[in-house]
């Protein structure tokens, strides 16, 4: 019985502060997506919060003061690629997203 009410505890715990982690400013200076050639870059200038990346979005270019995070989906969750700040990755095709 001591055992299950330390983990809730901690479970708690956790939730609290992944909450208060989640709440921070919004990354100062730009995250670039290169598509393709024939079109021009997307700039996201102080991005903030998930943005949903171009359908054809080939490499991104994080420009930021902070790490970004990249993700397979649309809806910024499950697995991800932290990007720091000066690097850049390949992103997935299709309905990927990256967080600031």
């Amino acid at each position: 019985m001591r055992t299950r009410a330390v983990l809730i505890s901690l479970v708690a715990a956790s939730a609290v502060f992944g909450l208060a982690g989640s709440a921070q400013a919004a990354a100062t200076g730009d995250v670039v997506v290169f598509s393709t050639e024939v079109q021009p870059l997307d700039v996201y200038r102080d991005p903030s919060g998930c943005q949903r990346l171009p359908t054809v979005a080939h490499v991104l270019n994080n420009q930021t003061d902070r790490p970004v995070r990249v993700y397979g989906n649309p809806f910024c969750v499950g697995p991800s690629v932290v990007v720091q700040p000066g690097h850049g990755t390949h992103v997935p095709g299709g309905a990927g997203s990256f967080s600031a």
